[in-house]
């Protein structure tokens, strides 16, 4: 679920499509997307084995997967190098203050299996987006939600 007013309009993204924008502002840390209604995991198996519902998942922890095959809101949320958002175990946090206006944006390397390549480059840099392997993107995202939680004084 989208916690802050927000609406769905075409991506900044090049080639992107829709997206995810702010109506309203977001402090630092403010909690953006948290996981709702998640019925089931699914391992990297099982998910390979559904070759036409991969584009639908998501990286939840170690090797464990969820599918939203019915595309809510939250899918549309793109990919950056340089996210608003910071991935962390299905909730995606603010990664400085956002104001209204903002795309949502979060990096796609801590939602996808670990070395899997994406489809498609990063449009600002054209670099190759690959998985991080679950101890990289956990230990990433806890270090980085510490600093944003608690900044340096």
């Amino acid at each position: 679920m989208i916690l802050p007013r927000y609406r769905i309009a075409a991506s900044a993204i090049p080639g992107a499509g829709m997206g995810v924008w702010l109506d309203e502002p977001a402090r630092v840390g403010r909690v953006l997307i948290a996981p709702d209604a998640i019925q089931q995991t699914y391992d990297l198996q099982e998910l390979l084995a559904q070759p036409a519902l991969f584009h639908a998942s998501a990286r939840w922890f170690e090797d464990r997967y969820t599918l939203s095959p019915d595309w809510p809101d939250e899918c549309y949320v793109n990919h950056s190098f340089e996210p608003t958002g910071l991935w962390h175990l299905g909730f995606v946090f603010a990664r400085r203050d956002l104001p209204a206006g903002t795309e949502i944006t979060v990096d796609y390397r801590h939602l996808l299996p670990p070395g899997h390549r994406e489809d498609f480059i990063d449009a600002a840099t054209g670099e190759t987006i690959i998985g991080f392997g679950w101890a990289e993107s956990l230990a990433a995202s806890v270090a980085e939600l510490h600093g944003l939680l608690h900044p340096a004084r």
